[in-house]
């Protein structure tokens, strides 16, 4: 007997609440299997130790991604103050126990505060960024030293929350400050906590860190691998995966378009339209067609970011 057809995937966005432990990478396998596609990719990476939203492409909703990855994040964290590390975290080797010294609770949160606004940041050592074709994280792991370029970043609001002292197996009196934030695309949560601790002396990482936000997806549209499996199990691949049309309404400023509007998109022409920004455009029957931008060559016009039918 012949082997049932594969269903076609449905393309849109699967919006997971990643656990702890595991690569950002053995998500997505995990819910290749479950949407019976390959073609899946993600809008960001999570370290293992991080937890939280992880915004997953399906089939062609995959070029969503690149956009979405521009948007605005948010994030809770714990920042450890006393201690630094190789990676900005607490999986990283100590480098630096320096303790706490004579900084106070005060101290720290001002410290922390500071790192609000339109920063030069420069990214962690063991972040993804490719130094000449390789990451740097794969850099420092083959024992390479890594020097990054400072980058714009914004972070838009930083609030501290409870603080706590303790003492480490090693003797060292330091301080975890609560954090949650929300900031721009490209901002590094480590550099926050380790720049914070080089300003106050006494070195800092990060002990936790969950991702709260990408745009407009939280963790309330979040959910668990396990709950993710049950979905595909009682309803099918397609019962875990938000629909693109959806996706792209929840995600950007969105027209409906009339019939011949809708004809002129769907192979990518140029539109004469007002548009104040990356505007999602739709045909009569609601579906999805493309994502257009105002052309500034051409005011009163708007031109094709990538049509997606």
């Amino acid at each position: 007997m012949a082997d049932a057809p594969r269903p076609t995937p449905v393309p849109g966005l699967v919006v997971v609440d990643k656990p702890a432990g595991i690569t950002s990478h053995a998500v997505v396998a995990r819910v290749r299997r479950l949407v019976g596609t390959r073609k899946v990719g993600h809008a960001g990476t999570l370290d293992p130790m991080a937890t939280g939203v992880l915004v997953l492409g399906v089939d062609r909703a995959t070029r969503l991604l690149g956009h979405l990855m521009l948007t605005e994040k948010g994030y809770d964290a714990t920042v450890r103050l006393g201690v630094a590390t190789t990676t900005d975290d607490a999986e990283g080797e100590v480098v630096e126990a320096a303790g706490l010294g004579d900084v106070t609770e005060d101290d720290a949160r001002a410290a922390l505060a500071a790192q609000t606004g339109d920063l030069l940041q420069v990214p962690t050592a063991v972040s993804a960024i490719k130094v000449d074709g390789k990451r740097a994280y794969q850099r420092v792991r083959d024992g390479e030293e890594v020097e990054l370029k400072a980058r714009p970043v914004t972070v838009h609001e930083l609030t501290t929350g409870e603080a706590r002292t303790a003492t480490t197996e090693d003797g060292v009196r330091v301080l975890d400050v609560d954090v949650s934030l929300r900031c721009s695309s490209g901002t590094y949560v480590r550099a926050i906590a380790r720049d914070a601790g080089r300003a106050l002396g006494t070195g800092g990482h990060l002990t936790a860190l969950r991702r709260t936000a990408i745009g407009p997806y939280a963790l309330a549209q979040a959910r668990s691998l396990e709950e993710l499996a049950d979905l595909a199990e009682e309803g099918g691949p397609g019962a875990v995966v938000l629909p693109i049309a959806e996706a792209a309404r929840a995600a950007f400023a969105a027209v409906d378009l009339g019939e011949d509007d809708a004809s002129a998109v769907r192979v990518g022409r140029r539109l004469t339209i007002e548009l104040a920004g990356l505007t999602a455009l739709f045909a009569p029957d609601g579906t999805f067609l493309a994502l257009y931008e105002p052309d500034a060559e051409q005011p009163g016009t708007a031109r094709p970011t990538a049509v997606f039918v």
